[in-house]
């Protein structure tokens, strides 16, 4: 049991708004490398950041964490790798802050301009996966953002080992530590402090379940841009490539179950279900997913052998599964597909299976998500697999910021004008 440590939030906010003025007059090349230190010190860091780690797995096995929770917790030699080639494949991307968005001459003569410029200072709460601190700590400091983290009490050992990896790196690059700060208390009241915390902080981003993101919105008085809760839906048609389809489904499903954008119900059309629901068995069923299927896939699924089915209540199609389930409808149409994602889903990632183009060009007219997938698996919804570099969140709302949030959706923008002695008339 760790001791825990008492925490001063409006300390940590007022030094962490210092510390964002400092970044804003970073250039692009000592952010970067600040970013390539960040990616040394992970490698030379990585011994003591895993033996952190294997303490907060040790812990989380004795309260009896599920698997899927565990390898969400889990660090590895080959993922702190994975780490340290993020972080330098961050310092390759463009630099946002100062690109001109738009800009005009007025009637009148004056210059004007939108530029991107950084939030300021960032609150994120997050769950499980210590990558996220890493992910999150890269995007700010490239962006100009000091940001103040809060972690899961699972991960508690392991987050403090890479912010501390992280803050090193940047007192070698005389760059504010405070730019980089952890909630090292785990008690849940601090979570309420921080949705509070206006006068400093700018932006709350939550990384975590319904229960997470009900309470930013309900009692943040700073903006909340929430995402990352993903019910995620597959449709599969009559005439789809069979085995394409079962590829798509598997890797939607089982490559990393855990996550966000991982398969949660697959739709599959009556007319093919009787041929379909045994191969979808066979293919699965070695991975060891547990299916939840209503009444009618679910007398078909039953026959299956080594098949474990459940007969699906109406409420399992509003779950986020986060393992190796899966719930499964059959639907009558494109028309009972689409209501049914719509009524179920949460704006996060959903897709077609068909080789019918006009019903996925209606599809995806009509699913109004932060992704829609036509014939590709649903784990694509990442701003690495984008393009974005590693990413701080999947935005499932509208303002702001939507889908995979990288390097811009962490700016603003301000309005620059130039005149030549001005005045309004």
């Amino acid at each position: 049991m760790m001791k825990r440590i008492a925490v001063d939030l409006a300390a940590m906010g007022k030094a962490a708004r210092g510390a964002s003025r400092e970044l804003a007059k970073l250039t692009t090349d000592q952010k970067n490398a600040a970013l390539q230190a960040i990616a040394d010190e992970i490698e030379a860091q990585a011994e003591m950041v895993l033996a952190q780690n294997a303490l907060d797995i040790e812990d989380g096995r004795a309260k009896g964490l599920s698997d899927a929770l565990l390898d969400r917790l889990l660090l590895t030699e080959k993922r702190m790798a994975g780490l340290a080639a993020d972080t330098r494949n961050v310092a390759t991307l463009s630099d946002p802050v100062g690109a001109e968005i738009e800009g005009r001459v007025l009637p009148n003569g004056i210059r004007l301009s939108r530029r991107r410029t950084p939030i300021g200072v960032l609150g994120v709460i997050y769950e499980a996966r210590p990558n996220v601190t890493i992910d999150i700590a890269t995007l700010s400091l490239k962006t100009g953002n000091a940001v103040i983290l809060r972690g899961g009490s699972e991960t508690l050992r392991s987050n403090l080992a890479l912010v501390q990896v992280i803050q090193t790196a940047l007192a070698n690059q005389r760059i504010p530590r405070d730019a980089v700060q952890y909630i090292a208390n785990p008690d849940r009241a601090l979570v309420t402090e921080l949705l509070h915390l206006d006068a400093y902080v700018d932006m709350i981003i939550p990384r975590g379940g319904a229960g997470l993101h009900k309470l930013c919105r309900e009692q943040s008085t700073i903006p909340v841009i929430t995402g990352g809760l993903g019910i995620c839906h597959l449709y599969v048609e009559p005439g789809a490539d069979v085995e394409g389809a079962l590829n798509v489904i598997e890797n939607s499903k089982v490559q990393r179950p855990s996550v966000c954008n991982a398969l949660d119900t697959l739709l599959v059309h009556v007319d093919i279900a009787s041929s379909f629901l045994p191969k979808l068995a066979a293919r699965l069923n070695p991975h060891g997913v547990k299916f939840y299927a209503d009444g009618p896939a679910f007398t078909i699924l039953y026959t299956q052998e080594k098949t474990t089915v459940i007969e699906a209540r109406p409420e399992d199609f509003d779950q986020e599964w986060l393992s190796l389930t899966l719930s499964v409808r059959l639907v009558d149409n494109l028309d009972e597909a689409i209501t049914h994602i719509q009524t179920h889903g949460t704006g996060h990632s959903d897709g077609i299976l068909t080789n019918d183009w006009k019903h996925a060009t209606r599809f995806v007219n009509e699913i109004d998500s932060a992704a829609v997938f036509v014939n590709a698996s649903t784990r694509f919804n990442d701003g690495g697999q984008f393009g974005l570099g590693a990413e701080v969140a999947v935005s499932t709302q509208k303002l702001h910021a939507r889908g995979p949030m990288g390097l811009e959706a962490l700016t603003t923008y301000k309005w620059v004008v130039y005149g030549d002695m001005h005045v309004r008339a």
